[in-house]
């Protein structure tokens, strides 16, 4: 294997093995009164510490008798704010290892906060769980003592600092041992061992013991060879290793319960891994991915231009006569976006069909009224028959202009920004916090919305385009990743090909689309500056400016505290 491939190798880590005698077992009450500490790497010895402390109190009888400290033992010791800086310089950046290290590390901890030092994060490897974990079945319990006696441990603990961590370098060296035959051979799998111990489906682990340390996809898999879950990962192997240890997500019991083999997709980037994990979920639709990812779910804006008084509306469906923004995850998006339009913009909000020579003798022979918006002077009525045709139009030209792919966004977004901004304003003034915040939110969701219609429509306009950024080229056709290159492989699979392109700009993307071609538009977005790109300048219209206007809006505060 490779140094990659290996991540951080064992045998080049650095391990220092500490343990404290304290005058009792609270950390903020009591005071540590030893330190013993030992620096391994390699198996071999490279330095021991080991220091009395003055804890500044008397040592408890029973203490004493324990770990044979006596107060005028450590009356002439120094005390632990003089000891810290050499231990900490000794410590280093070194993997700090005890048994039982909740208990050593908190002392330490506490220590430090007390000396006004800054807080103390270091790497830590706790030997109690990966013993439970290698060992557990050999010896009738974990405690220090007893795995060195059962195990016959070159050096026995004593309640002394350094005996102790002696013994606990013995059991190190030993775990480790024991731990290369689960396929452990780097750091990173240590501590994932470590964090499994107790861990209900930790025997599953050795399904990932082929897993690399690079990008890609990972499946799981059940019974039938169900497909399970997808998910990407910078560092395959780490990433579904955190599963059995760090992960706490609810769905995840269930899911490695019923998984039976995972396996896995490498390729040469994240942004590749990203797509092609989007591209499985599609088409698979697998179980545990389902919940946020339902495209069925997707919907779009519309604004029925074919109709006399248009309008916007919410659907799923796409209508050749009419003008669509999408698709968009949810339909609270959308209805969110259509109210912040409906703020500054008077299209009627009624669903009333209405003739185009709807008159007001019409109306009033039909006994319609106005609308409840119209009376509030919130939109036009065109239901009464009063509504003036030329001004409707004028405010159907102005929501068209919002999603206009050829101008540029901050352009056209300023203005209603502006007016929805100062509503905002008016709002707090007169203390109508909740409704001042529900417009903010609003707001946010129109830029999302139109953020999103004009990454995607400048994806698409790309017809094929080359786009490097270091060693990595990827090739872009209309909007979807059809090829990837990296040296020395002239070719990488995706795993999965592009979907049909789609080819009709004038027709937003399908829901099943959507979700590939914005991690692309992104990724260009967010690396425009660091990228190489092979293409018409004048098809190249990465980054997306917006304007600023609505970072304001995030630091006022609307609560009714305020």
């Amino acid at each position: 294997m490779s140094l990659e491939e290996l991540g951080t190798p064992l045998i080049s880590t650095t391990f220092c093995v500490v343990d404290l005698e304290t005058t009792g077992g609270d950390r903020n009450a009591d005071m540590i009164t030893e330190i013993g500490a030992v620096k391994v790497r390699g198996g071999e010895v490279l330095g021991t510490y080991q220091t009395l402390v003055n804890p500044g109190c008397a040592i408890p009888p029973k203490i004493s008798l324990l770990t044979g400290l006596t107060n005028a033992l450590v009356a002439t010791a120094p005390r632990i704010e003089a000891v810290l800086p050499s231990f900490l310089e000794f410590l280093g950046d070194a993997v700090l290892v005890a048994h039982n290290a909740a208990f050593d590390v908190g002392f330490l901890r506490a220590a430090i906060l007390r000396s006004g030092r800054g807080p103390f994060t270091p790497r830590v490897l706790d030997t109690v769980p990966l013993a439970r974990r290698l060992v557990r079945s050999e010896v009738p319990d974990c405690k220090l003592a007893t795995l060195a006696r059962h195990l016959r441990l070159a050096h026995q603990p004593s309640h002394r600092a350094l005996d102790d961590v002696l013994a606990t370098v013995d059991l190190l060296h030993l775990l480790i041992e024991r731990a290369s035959g689960h396929g452990v051979m780097g750091l990173d799998d240590l501590m994932t061992l470590s964090g499994s111990a107790r861990h209900p489906q930790a025997a599953k682990l050795s399904m990932t013991q082929d897993l690399p340390r690079g990008p890609g996809v990972y499946m799981f898999y059940g019974a039938n060879e169900d497909l399970l879950y997808v998910g990407k990962a910078t560092n395959l192997r780490q990433r579904v290793r955190s599963y059995f240890s760090t992960d706490d997500r609810r769905k995840i019991g269930p899911l490695l319960r019923e998984t039976q083999r995972i396996s896995h997709l490498e390729l040469p980037d994240p942004l590749s891994a990203e797509v092609a994990e989007q591209r499985l979920i599609a088409r698979h639709l697998p179980r545990y991915n389902r919940v946020g990812t339902r495209v069925d779910r997707y919907c779009y804006i519309r604004l029925d231009i074919s109709q006399p008084w248009p309008r916007l509306s919410v659907v799923r469906t796409l209508n050749s006569r009419a003008l669509h923004l999408g698709p968009l995850p949810s339909r609270r998006m959308a209805q969110m976006t259509i109210d912040a339009i409906l703020t500054v913009i008077p299209l009627r909000r009624c669903s009333v069909r209405i003739p185009k020579h709807h008159s007001a003798e019409a109306a009033e022979a039909a006994a319609e009224g106005a609308c409840t918006a119209a009376r509030l002077g919130l939109s036009e009525c065109p239901c009464t028959g009063t509504a003036d045709p030329e001004k409707y139009l004028a405010s159907v030209e102005a929501v068209r202009n919002l999603w206009d792919l050829e101008a540029e966004p901050s352009a056209v977004l300023a203005p209603v920004e502006a007016l929805l901004f100062d509503r905002v304003r008016t709002l707090a003034t007169q203390q109508r916090f909740e409704e001042a915040a529900e417009l903010r939110d609003k707001m946010s969701a129109l830029r999302m919305v139109l953020r999103r219609h004009h990454l995607i429509a400048r994806l698409r306009s790309l017809d094929t385009v080359e786009v490097s950024r270091g060693e990595v080229t990827w090739r872009i056709e209309h909007g979807r990743l059809t090829d990837v290159r990296t040296p020395p492989q002239l070719v990488w699979t995706l795993g999965s090909s592009p979907p049909e392109p789609e080819l009709d700009l004038n027709q937003p993307l399908a829901r099943e689309a959507v979700d590939e071609a914005l991690v692309l538009a992104k990724f260009l977005d967010r690396h425009s500056a660091q990228l190489e790109v092979t293409a018409e300048r004048r098809h190249w219209r990465f980054p997306l400016e917006m304007s600023e206007d609505l970072a304001r809006l995030g630091s006022l505060d609307f609560s009714l505290t305020a």
